[in-house]
């Protein structure tokens, strides 16, 4: 057990603590003048000293075993989102929680960590050689696609997107064949079109149909990104004003307690989906290169590990969950920012959100595993 320890990647470790820290002085500042979430950097915080525990844990047990139960992993995931579609609890317009008394947890973020193991087993099959279409590709389409349909009808547009992520994170490192890769590309460009030609088309019938079942506001938010000359300056409240709040950060910031726009509350969640208005407003660009800088490490530190693996299955989950990290970072900034439409994803360990954070905390814990497990042979630092 301690050997396994050991082999904790302490870069890692010290990378989290400082998002800790910045999590929680910033989320203090985010609920400061609401009553409302008073304690909720005091939760983020148990919610860490939670997730570290997960983490250390998760190293000492082989990521191999997971692999092993790949598709016992996936049914109880699959059964978690069918289950929460008709007894799950409505947030935000989606019916994709589970109330557990005063808790609650989103089975849609746990499955994240399902299909990275899933499609990390079906690619490892292959051994490196070429992924073929027949015995690879189809699979982890059907794989994919089953939770994927099954969290757009919650509707949750933000995780199902992270889902496709993952799996194109994964197959661009699996060895695919370039006309396969051309000819999805050709696809997703495609139905890209086609669905902005749809949506322009019958904008009116879209929106009635959605309005109609309490989803309205996801009409709002796709309409406001792709046709912002025709949004209401009701529908623009939230991405005009966080760009706003940022821009008026200027170099340094406005001060800590100082920004503005989180205390008039011109923009929405500050403490979880729209954390980064707060810390660009108040801390400026310097302290948003910071925030960047560490995400930047972390993710080269997890790089560097799956280019030490000699089991090709640990590598494809390590850049599972790298894509995932980095698709999350670059939404989650991208909608606050303008350059990308506003979705209920979170900032990766700064947002606010038991479910979330544990979720990653776990995934760095499979990192580790992985580190710790690679017994085969050592390469020098």
């Amino acid at each position: 057990m301690l050997n396994k320890l050991k082999k904790l990647d302490w870069g890692i470790l010290i990378i989290l603590v400082f998002l800790m820290v910045i999590s929680t002085v910033v989320i203090h500042s985010a609920t400061a003048n609401f009553p409302k979430y008073a304690g909720s950097d005091v939760k983020q915080l148990i919610f860490y000293g939670m997730g570290f525990f997960i983490a250390i844990a998760a190293t000492l047990f082989d990521y191999r075993i997971v692999l092993k139960s790949w598709h016992v992993l996936y049914g109880i995931g699959v059964s978690m989102l069918i289950l929460v579609y008709f007894f799950g609890a409505v947030i935000n317009g989606a019916r994709g929680w589970f109330k557990l008394g005063t808790m609650s947890f989103q089975p849609a973020e746990i499955v994240k960590i399902v299909l990275i193991i899933g499609i990390a087993y079906i690619m490892g099959r292959r051994q490196g050689e070429r992924l073929t279409f027949m015995k690879d590709l189809l699979p982890i389409a059907a794989f994919s696609f089953l939770p994927f349909l099954l969290v757009m009808i919650q509707p949750d547009l933000g995780n199902a997107i992270i889902y496709l992520v993952i799996v194109l994170g994964m197959l661009w490192i699996g060895n695919v064949k370039y006309t396969h890769v051309i000819a999805g590309l050709a696809v997703v460009v495609a139905g890209l079109v086609l669905f902005v030609s749809l949506f322009n088309t019958f904008n009116q019938e879209i929106f009635d149909y959605l309005d109609d079942r309490d989803m309205g506001h996801w009409h709002k938010r796709i309409n406001t990104f792709i046709n912002p000359e025709t949004a209401t300056a009701n529908d623009k409240h939230q991405s005009e004003n966080a760009q706003i709040a940022i821009g008026s950060g200027g170099l340094s910031g406005d001060g800590y307690l100082q920004g503005d726009m989180k205390n008039g509350g011109f923009v929405p969640y500050p403490y979880s989906d729209s954390i980064f208005v707060v810390i660009g407003e108040e801390f400026g660009f310097q302290g948003s290169a910071i925030l960047l800088l560490l995400y930047f490490l972390l993710i080269y530190r997890m790089i560097i590990i799956a280019f030490k693996c000699y089991d090709l299955r640990a590598s494809f989950i390590v850049i599972g969950i790298v894509s995932m990290y980095v698709f999350q970072v670059f939404q989650n900034i991208g909608m606050m920012i303008g350059i990308m439409p506003i979705t209920g994803i979170t900032l990766p360990f700064v947002s606010y959100g038991g479910t979330s954070l544990l979720l990653n905390m776990l995934s760095i814990g499979l990192v580790f595993s992985i580190k710790a497990h690679q017994e085969k042979y050592e390469l020098a630092d």
